[in-house]
């Protein structure tokens, strides 16, 4: 009998807001796990799921035969969306990478930006530097939530084209989140990440490490009104 396919958290939220009917990418795919699931519940058109390594898309491809929908997956070995034209998908899924290689792989496809596509993007890390670059280059957050996965906090990030403005503190913290049961804990850890970095530079006799303290004392009072605003709007 074939072992049932089930999602990790982070991975089960990208699925959930995938459209009906969706032609997608899945980008950096590794097992191919999230299209695969994905044709099985007749939720997607369409799937290609690229990689830049040999490896990984041999496992997407192997997982895919296991799963009976090797005939439905288009695999690529790509960097990025290099090998995939804007008319093949309409929905785009890069997760699982850091933020800022989720920016330079959308840099290098400036027509995800054309108002014609969704993307569904998940960093790992650096989650700041992907929403100031999505702020500076046409995008929009439609919707953001936080997911807990194996003990980690991770952003999931609906993007389309259009514009927007954050400030210091959202780029961190998020945009939208007010009433998201993670923000809080999410939050706290930022708060505590930039007092540990403040103590350190304080530590330092080099004046610019003190006015690198002294940004950071801003940053972390504007994440400290975020924290009352979201308890606020919690209580």
């Amino acid at each position: 009998m074939q072992k049932k396919l089930e999602l990790t958290p982070r991975l089960q939220l990208l699925a959930n807001w995938v459209p009906q009917n969706a032609r997608l990418a899945d980008i950096g795919t590794d097992h191919g796990y999230l299209p695969i699931w994905l044709l099985l519940q007749d939720r997607i058109a369409a799937a290609i799921a690229s990689d830049l390594r040999p490896g990984p898309l041999s496992r997407a491809k192997a997982d895919a035969a296991q799963y009976g929908v090797a005939d439905r997956l288009d695999c690529r070995l790509c960097d990025g969306l290099a090998e995939i034209s804007p008319q093949e998908v309409d929905t785009i899924v890069i997760a699982g990478m850091g933020g800022e290689n989720i920016a330079d792989i959308l840099s290098a496809a400036p027509w995800t930006a054309d108002g014609l596509h969704q993307l569904l993007v998940q960093p790992m890390s650096r989650a700041e530097v992907l929403r100031e670059y999505l702020m500076k280059h046409g995008y929009r957050i439609e919707r953001e939530q936080l997911v807990l996965d194996r003990g980690v906090l991770y952003p999931v990030l609906l993007v389309s084209a259009g514009t927007m403005n954050l400030t210091a503190g959202q780029m961190y913290a998020g945009a939208g989140l007010q009433k998201d049961p993670l923000e809080n804990q999410y939050l706290i850890e930022w708060i505590i990440r930039f007092q540990n970095a403040i103590a350190g530079l304080k530590r330092s006799s080099d004046p610019a490490d003190a006015k690198k303290a002294d940004a950071l004392r801003d940053l972390v009072y504007e994440l400290m009104m975020l924290r009352e605003e979201w308890r606020c709007a919690n209580s």
